[in-house]
């Protein structure tokens, strides 16, 4: 039985070889930019969820799970647009629940751009 290490390098590899054949499935995008982000990967994390955007903007959870991301890297002031961006998207598509999350970690994240 595999380890969860095993499984997790297995996803990556897999993720990695989809993406790159060209997929523009926003799960399969979405999948490794969070898997990057476990692996503390964050630079690959965040060029991932930018590619995403790009061919889907409309892609709410990229926002929030990017803005958490940037602000667990204290790199507030890419938070705050991430997020600014995903509430827009979110208000536009009528997602009142991704709304109510986008807007508290955008609080958290303007109370330390206040400090």
């Amino acid at each position: 039985m595999a380890t969860p290490e095993e499984r997790a390098a297995k996803r990556l590899a897999y993720l990695e070889k989809v993406t790159a054949e060209g997929s523009t499935d926003p799960l399969a995008w979405y999948g490794l930019a969070l898997e990057y982000g476990k692996g503390e990967r964050y630079d690959e994390a965040l060029q991932t969820y930018t590619t995403l955007r790009t061919f889907n903007p409309d892609y709410v959870p990229m926002y929030l799970m990017c803005g958490q991301m940037l602000a667990k890297c204290e790199r507030w002031s890419e938070a705050r647009d991430w997020l600014e961006a995903g509430v827009a998207v979110a208000t536009k598509k009528g997602e009142a629940h991704a709304l109510g999350e986008l807007r508290s970690a955008l609080d958290g994240v303007l109370l330390e751009l206040d400090e």
